[in-house]
């Protein structure tokens, strides 16, 4: 019986010193890599650490609803801004209240003819006209659409191809029945803004064209004639270059001193693959027309999300008391 277990304490002490002897042959052979790698696994042992995974970098800064304040002087002021991904406009209180459209209503009947045209080749006469209506705002090449669109009834198939429910023919006595005095929203001139931009005004074919004559507008405040002028100013002033260099922005801004009332009736739209934003005013002509392009510019970096600084100042010295 002694025997049996001094032999049963023997193969014990055997096999006790080959499980110890197993790991540490195994670590010279390999260094200690192996077992480090085993102690790592679920966070036993002091192997290396698997890093963490890089933090999501920010969305690209966009226009966003926000808080927007100018020291405006002057009759009419109001803004609206659609995201175009959902839908939703936000703006000032008055969005709905309407301005003259000016020359803003020329990217419409740019797209409304070609809409019409449809698949037939565009003449060069027809081609010009756009160009200059568009990037030179030329009054002369904007008749001869408004015309060929068959004039009043283009503003009929603008309201209900664009849903516009503010917009209505213009009713100033003596003007009756001229584009330019079209009463339009904010909150409408976004929705056209959108209609242009996602084809339905001027069609599949043709929307390409129209949003790239929108974005080579040319000409600034003070490049003004009697019948066409620069209209590249407003929004486009109020973005940065973290957001212009991300794709066109496409503008039709509306601008003219009128005597029936003696104010700058101002008007500026853009429009991106993102939103849609419009700023309408009127104010004295004594002002100039600078002090509404510079609205609308501070309008827009107001709305810059994330903010990279400060808004511009609106200047008030020219406009004075009403």
């Amino acid at each position: 019986m002694r025997h049996r277990v001094i032999m049963v304490l023997a193969i014990v002490t055997v096999l006790l010193g080959g499980v110890m002897l197993v790991p540490a042959a195994y670590t010279r052979l390999t260094g200690g890599d192996a077992l480090a790698s085993i102690g790592s696994i679920g966070g036993i042992g002091g192997g290396e650490k698997v890093p963490a995974p890089a933090p999501t970098p920010p969305p690209p800064p966009t226009l966003a609803d926000a808080p927007v304040s100018v020291s405006f002087k002057g009759e009419f002021f109001s803004w609206a801004l659609m995201d175009r991904k959902t839908g939703e406009i936000s703006g000032a209180k008055n969005m709905t209240s309407t301005n003259s459209t000016e020359s803003m209503i020329k990217a419409w009947f740019a797209s409304d003819y070609l809409h019409q045209l449809g698949d037939k080749p565009l003449s060069a006469e027809r081609k010009r006209q756009i160009d200059t209506a568009i990037r030179d705002s030329n009054d002369d090449a904007a008749n001869a659409l408004y015309k060929a669109n068959g004039s009043a009834k283009s503003i009929t198939r603008m309201i209900k191809t664009c849903g516009l429910t503010d917009t209505k023919p213009g009713t100033v006595p003596g003007y009756v029945g001229w584009w330019s005095f079209t009463q339009m929203s904010p909150q409408d001139a976004v929705r056209l803004g959108d209609c242009v931009a996602d084809g339905k005004a001027a069609g599949t074919k043709w929307t390409k064209f129209v949003l790239d004559e929108m974005a080579k507008v040319r000409g600034t405040v003070k490049d003004q004639q009697q019948r066409s002028g620069g209209g590249h100013w407003g929004i486009i002033d109020g973005l940065p270059e973290s957001i212009t260099s991300q794709g066109p922005v496409s503008i039709k801004n509306g601008w003219t001193p009128l005597n029936y009332d003696g104010n700058w009736h101002v008007n500026c739209l853009a429009v991106t693959d993102k939103w849609s934003l419009a700023v309408m005013m009127r104010y004295p002509q004594k002002a100039g027309l600078e002090y509404g392009a510079k609205v609308c510019a501070s309008v827009a970096t107001q709305l810059v999300t994330p903010q990279p600084g400060a808004a511009l100042k609106v200047p008030q010295q020219p406009v004075g008391k009403l």
